[in-house]
């Protein structure tokens, strides 16, 4: 019960913003190209339906197969940190100053040397969604049981045993964190790298809407951006509530 009112207070809410939205566009008669109608929004989803609808579709393609290799790169370089301790002196710091050189500066220098085709944008996609992956699962197997290690080792179990039977399992909350984090950012690498070069995708679209004043299709592509983040976040979501249900 109390979880079906959760849903209904967050719908009541989005329900009110959008009421008053509306409200305050037409009763202070603003333009549409300085802030258009909820109800503008919708009329340009439904009339702009097939150029949305496939470039949300390039977007997505870019947002999945980007954060696919941050999850395949994430896990191997936590599990590389956490079991070497030279990787982890020689990279754990690179790893965190490289959080401080923003994206924006990066995509350009990608579209150099890449090119105009799907290879920046899913090294974007991977650049931004890699840190919370990697942080989250290293920091999930090394906060496994202390207790449980000294077991293992008592019995003389390998690296491998002491990874596959408590470390991993120990990590799977901290691995979900991490992949939801990622989940809810990936469409921010598609944008921007669809900003520094690209004819398709919801980026391109934003950038054209912008330059022609078309306020109504900006909105609209910006909702179908957040639809594929909270999507994205909610397969993960669901995934956690099915996979580490003992937690």
């Amino acid at each position: 019960m109390s979880r079906v009112r959760a849903h209904v207070a967050w719908v009541v809410v989005l329900v009110a913003l959008v009421a008053a939205w509306q409200a305050w566009v037409r009763l202070r008669g603003v333009p549409q190209y300085v802030l258009p109608a909820p109800t503008d929004v919708a009329r340009t989803l439904w009339d702009e339906r097939g150029p949305l609808a496939s470039a949300a579709g390039v977007t997505a393609r870019e947002m999945l197969a980007g954060f696919g290799l941050a999850l395949a790169f994430g896990l191997a370089a936590a599990i590389a940190l956490h079991a070497s301790p030279t990787v982890r002196r020689a990279v754990y710091p690179l790893l965190v100053a490289s959080q401080s050189v923003p994206v924006v500066a990066i995509a350009p220098i990608l579209v150099i040397y890449l090119g105009f085709g799907l290879a920046p944008k899913l090294v974007i996609v991977a650049l931004v969604c890699f840190f919370p992956v990697t942080i989250n699962v290293y920091d999930g197997l090394r906060d496994s049981d202390p207790d449980a290690r000294k077991l293992l080792r008592s019995l003389d179990a390998t690296r491998w045993q002491r990874l596959r039977f408590l470390e991993a399992p120990s990590a799977l909350p901290s691995a979900f964190t991490g992949a939801k984090i990622a989940a809810a950012v990936a469409v921010i690498g598609a944008v921007f790298g669809e900003f520094s070069g690209s004819d398709k995708g919801l980026g391109h679209l934003l950038v054209t809407a912008n330059a022609g004043l078309a306020t109504a299709r900006l909105f609209a592509a910006t909702l179908l951006l957040f639809v594929e983040a909270i999507a994205l976040y909610a397969v993960f979501a669901a995934l956690e509530r099915r996979v580490v249900d003992w937690r």
